[in-house]
């Protein structure tokens, strides 16, 4: 894989590191997490879901966190002492422990999550301030009154 030097990004903006770094991590020769695995859909305009397929785990064993721009989900299977007794002699659903974690773009808010048929739906939404939001500048026709006026004092001397 290639690997992009940022470094005279940093000397020549501000504030922009944190995609930066961003950056760096996605062109890193890292291997991705494949487990569990997700799927990131978008629902609206501004409306986004995350669904995780997590089966064999309840509400109890999940947790999900939202940090400034970091969404967090964790998973732990309860140990049970039933599950002591019991001699597995084939395991293909895998019910290890994760953690998976998601960078979220700035104004998106998490607005709900239920569990359904061993699938974890995290809804987000994107609300942009209004003082964020692109306005529209009325053009002012008291400064071409003033021109008009001079205008018209020019022509009378």
């Amino acid at each position: 894989m290639r690997h992009f030097d940022l470094s005279p990004l940093y000397r020549s903006t501000v504030g922009f590191d944190r995609l930066f770094s961003l950056l760096d991590q996605a062109t890193s020769n890292e291997t991705a997490p494949s487990y569990p695995p997700y799927n990131i859909e978008r629902t609206a305009e501004n409306a986004y879901r995350i669904t995780i397929a997590v089966a064999g785990f309840s509400e109890a064993d999940l947790s999900i966190e939202s940090k400034e721009n970091a969404l967090t989900v964790k998973g732990e299977k309860q140990t049970n002492d039933n599950d002591e007794k019991r001699e597995v002699l084939h395991q293909g659903i895998a019910a290890r422990a994760f953690e998976r974690r998601f960078q979220l773009a700035d104004y998106v808010q998490v607005t709900g999550a239920s569990l359904e048929n061993g699938l974890l739906h995290i809804d987000l939404v994107r609300e942009i301030p209004e003082a964020k939001k692109p306005r529209q500048i009325p053009i002012g026709a008291g400064s071409a009154k003033v021109l008009e006026a001079k205008v018209e004092t020019a022509k009378a001397a």
